[in-house]
């Protein structure tokens, strides 16, 4: 019995050993990873600290009333942004009034109505290419099929693009929005007669409701600042324009022209534009995150 129990406790004790080395190995490769995500996140954040002091920096002293009241001037000399601000909230607002609707109703149909079915798998892999798809690729197709063939830039090119942008973004949102709403809330409304229609506007969307702004601002705030499908789209206008079928000017493009040109209050007028259109951003992401917190 003796020789037992010791063999029993010579066991028990090397077991321990192993637990104990297997036990410091994790540890030693849990700190290993710790220190390499601290790492990376001191990384990211450093520079995006850079990014926000150059832009606050350089952004604000170029901000003046004459900024929101001129068109952009010739070079060296006096003049603002007021046209591509105007021309940035006209193509964005539209876009958005244009592609929310389709993006909601899209997104209502994947998650209400149709699920499983061959024509929601197709329409997520559809949307799927859409959402990572290059925005310069979607200005070429957009290029391609209204500019080439009317021969003219115009607004309402640069819409249709940001509008394409839009959707994937509103349809990915509303889907997984509605997805989350626990089905016994269908289900009662479904008890008292409820039509589906009545059942999916005043309960699952109204339940969903915080998810789905949010989704509407997360996309507005990718399209302000997107250039690429505007330069193939809406080009640019140094003047002001109200006619949605001519060239407009947009910050986006604005930022980029001047920014590249050796002129100096060009490159003023750039860094104002960049601070305005952080600040829009930044303040698209602040309403989203209380719209979420509030639900």
């Amino acid at each position: 019995m003796n020789t037992a129990t010791s063999t029993q406790l010579i066991a028990a004790q090397e077991l321990a050993k192993v637990r104990a080395a297997r036990y410091a190995g994790r540890k030693r490769v849990n700190q290993i990873a710790l220190t390499l995500s601290l790492a990376a996140m001191a990384f990211g954040v450093f520079w995006l600290i850079w990014i926000l002091w150059e832009t606050l920096r350089l952004g604000i002293g170029g901000l003046s009333m004459t900024l929101f009241t001129e068109m952009t001037p010739p070079p060296n000399e006096d003049g603002g942004i007021a046209n591509a601000i105007f021309g940035s909230v006209v193509m964005v607002g539209l876009a958005t009034f244009v592609g929310t609707p389709i993006g909601i109703m899209a997104g209502v149909y994947l998650a209400e109505y149709d699920p499983r079915g061959w024509l929601a798998s197709v329409t997520r892999f559809v949307n799927d290419i859409l959402l990572s798809a290059p925005s310069i690729v979607i200005g070429l197709f957009v290029y391609a099929i209204v500019v080439a063939k009317f021969k003219s830039f115009s607004a309402y090119a640069g819409i249709l693009a940001l509008a394409l942008i839009v959707i994937p973004v509103v349809i990915r949102t509303t889907e997984n929005m509605l997805t989350l709403v626990p089905s016994s809330l269908r289900e009662a409304a479904y008890a008292l007669g409820t039509p589906k229609w009545k059942v999916i506007t005043m309960v699952t969307l109204r339940a969903a409701r915080a998810g789905v702004i949010t989704g509407v601002l997360l996309a507005v705030a990718r399209i302000a600042g997107e250039t690429a499908p505007l330069l193939f789209t809406a080009l640019n206008n140094q003047f002001w324009n109200g006619d949605l079928s001519k060239p407009m000017a947009s910050l986006p493009v604005t930022i980029f022209k001047f920014a590249m040109s050796p002129y100096e209050n060009w490159q003023h007028l750039a860094w104002a534009g960049v601070f305005l259109i952080t600040l829009a951003v930044l303040g698209l992401n602040i309403l989203a995150r209380i719209v979420t917190r509030q639900k």
